[in-house]
């Protein structure tokens, strides 16, 4: 085959066939075809989409390019989270280890930060020492001894997707339901897990940003795990707005430690409160959703959660004394505060605006190989609806480049809309989605 053909039959609107995609992504995790024809190959698909069909062929070529764990000796129903991606979205930093603490073993696969979007791994990475970079082997061994293990891909876990994956995020191809489907099911699929709930994200701060491009893709996400013979359910949560109040690495790192020694920021804590809640009724230990919630806010007040978070992080190399200690931390080089011009209320958000303004300062990568600075971020002091008088505080944006934190913060300052009345909030969550379809969603109050 040639790799230029299939470029071409993918531009022109053609289906790929099992075969096409089998040679197109061995040769390319084998070196075979570069990154300038995978990328043109990638825009394609971002113009002109997959079929139901390709996107199912497109995921299994991607899962078996790599080993499948099998965790089937390990006692429990493994039940894993995931994100499509958003501004401020630590949900897993908190859920993880309450959901572990309620008896359902959490494997965690996680991703680095993609496009305007922070990733996982970075957070976790923030802290000194934590390592993400586990084998299979001992992928096993943690998730064995500890209920819970926080991975980013290995080696030997979809390969493909692993390479694709960072090409994506600096070609201008993210945004695209088969890619994003692919690139979640592929992972979660190889890593031994027997449930998932995910949180598929809708609006500005989205990939996106339409809602019924959002129900498109979370029907093709819990189609994909369903046929094989997962259960999955997935909600639309709004990102019209950064979630909790920090953007960054360690920032966010920082806001989950409070989250779980017991803070109330009621945006982030409905959104993983619902999440943990299914996850622990799927994994068998509720009856209900509200009854896995009211169980997580219970691991989260008796302590439980935050001792599973320091557990796991010592399991894998961070050091803990920074998380109690966050002083000893080394700090940004500068800070600068963000003042309100006006008075009035908090009226919206340019959410993906701020995400890029996050990765300007270093908090996420602009090009592949580039560094990212853990002390980067922007810490909001307000969130939507809330009163803003004149000259008060919006926002601290901190840094090691003092041009970068200038400009961002005369950027972040046309970020945030000051209206003269209270908007009306929307639901933070808008829909559950199950295999047999769309179902309103009211978060039912804690039993």
């Amino acid at each position: 085959m040639n790799p230029v053909e299939l470029i071409r039959k993918k531009r022109n609107g053609g289906a790929l066939s099992r075969q096409e995609f089998t040679w197109l992504l061995d040769s390319y995790v084998a070196g075979g075809v570069p990154d300038y024809q995978m990328s043109a190959f990638l825009m394609a698909v971002y113009f002109n989409g997959m079929t139901d069909e390709e996107t199912s062929t497109f995921t299994d070529v991607m899962l078996h390019s790599g080993v499948v764990v099998d965790l089937s000796d390990i006692p429990g129903v493994k039940v894993d989270k995931h994100s499509t991606g958003g501004v401020g979205d630590k949900v897993s930093l908190i859920l993880a280890p309450m959901v572990a603490a309620c008896g359902v073993p959490v494997p965690m696969i996680s991703g680095r930060g993609l496009g305007h979007t922070g990733g996982t791994l970075d957070k976790l990475e923030s802290i000194p020492g934590f390592r993400t970079d586990l084998t299979v082997e001992e992928y096993r061994r943690v998730i064995a001894e500890v209920g819970l293990v926080l991975i980013g891909q290995t080696a030997e876990i979809t390969p493909a997707d692993r390479k694709m994956y960072a090409l994506r995020d600096v070609t201008g191809t993210v945004e695209s339901i088969p890619l994003i489907a692919g690139s979640i099911m592929s992972k979660k699929l190889a890593e031994g897990i027997d449930a998932l709930v995910l949180d598929v994200k809708t609006g500005d701060g989205a990939f996106m940003q339409k809602y019924d491009d959002t129900v498109a893709l979370a029907k093709a996400l819990v189609a994909i795990g369903t046929n094989a013979g997962k259960r999955v359910v997935a909600f639309l949560t709004e990102m019209d707005q950064p979630l909790g109040f920090t953007i960054g690495n360690w920032v966010e790192v920082m806001e989950s430690v409070d989250c779980l020694r017991g803070k109330v920021i009621p945006d982030l804590m409905e959104v993983t409160t619902v999440l943990g809640g299914a996850m622990v009724w799927l994994g068998g230990r509720a009856e209900s959703i509200a009854v896995g919630m009211a169980m997580c806010h219970s691991a989260i007040w008796s302590g439980r959660a935050y001792q599973k978070f320091l557990e796991i992080v010592r399991r894998q190399g961070g050091d803990t004394s920074y998380l109690e200690q966050p002083e000893r931390y080394r700090k940004p080089r500068h800070v600068v505060r963000l003042e309100s011009g006006s008075g009035g209320f908090v009226g919206g958000f340019a959410t993906r605006r701020i995400g890029v303004l996050a990765t300007e300062l270093g908090a996420g990568r602009q090009k592949a190989d580039d560094v990212i600075d853990a002390t980067a971020g922007i810490v909001l002091k307000k969130k939507i609806g809330d009163p803003v008088q004149r000259g008060e505080l919006l926002a601290e944006i901190m840094a090691e480049k003092a041009d970068a934190v200038a400009r961002v913060r005369d950027e972040l300052s046309a970020c945030i809309r000051i209206d003269a009345v209270r908007p009306v909030l929307p639901p933070r969550i808008r829909a559950m989605v199950e295999s047999d379809g769309v179902k309103s969603w009211v978060t039912p109050p804690l039993i």
